[in-house]
């Protein structure tokens, strides 16, 4: 997300960047960096910035489920079990979905673990999206832990393209120019 948010910083945009808990930075005169802790939080400064944003690109998932109840000390150890009831997080791609104009565009990510284009293709219509960007696990060097990715983007037009592993600094720029094309 932290990449192509400089890519389109690069590009000249202003971006508004609503982060979750990350060590990454990035600075620029026209990046405003909103840190939140929560999906609640997230849904929030959502809300708040996509009726006047031109792009929302959706890079990362919060977790689809929370505890039901938090406890602000430590949970001691006992001899009995322990039940931890969950709760759904809000979906804020779906939200983005449901409340975008035909002037705004709308890109999701997505991280699939068998059947790609299936699966995003069903995702892309579910929530809405102009574009869908993909990449699954299975992929050596790709994803989570590595500075490397390699995606898939389907756009609702049923443009589908597959690129070779990259540096994420690369994947941010195919991101970016697959959008170009798409709005052009």
């Amino acid at each position: 997300g932290y990449r192509i948010a400089n890519e389109f910083l690069i590009q000249g945009a202003n971006v508004t960047l609503v982060s979750g808990p990350s060590n990454l930075k990035l600075e620029h005169p026209n990046l405003t960096l909103v840190r939140v802790k929560s999906a609640d939080e997230m849904l929030v400064e959502v809300q708040k910035i996509w009726k006047e944003s031109t792009f929302g690109v959706f890079s990362a998932a919060v977790a689809d489920y929370r505890p039901k109840d938090r406890v602000e000390q430590k949970i001691k150890k006992t001899d009995t079990e322990l039940t931890i009831t969950l709760t759904k997080n809000p979906d804020i791609l779906l939200w983005a979905g449901e409340h975008k104009t035909d002037e705004q565009y709308l890109v999701g990510f997505a991280l699939e673990t068998n059947d790609l284009r299936k699966n995003g293709t069903e995702k892309l219509k579910r929530k809405n999206l102009n574009m869908i960007v993909m990449n699954t696990l299975a992929d050596s060097g790709a994803g989570f832990g590595f500075d490397t990715n390699k995606i898939s983007i389907l756009d609702n037009r049923n443009n589908f393209k597959t690129f070779e592993l990259k540096s994420k600094e690369e994947v941010a720029k195919d991101v970016l120019l697959f959008l170009k094309k798409y709005i052009s």
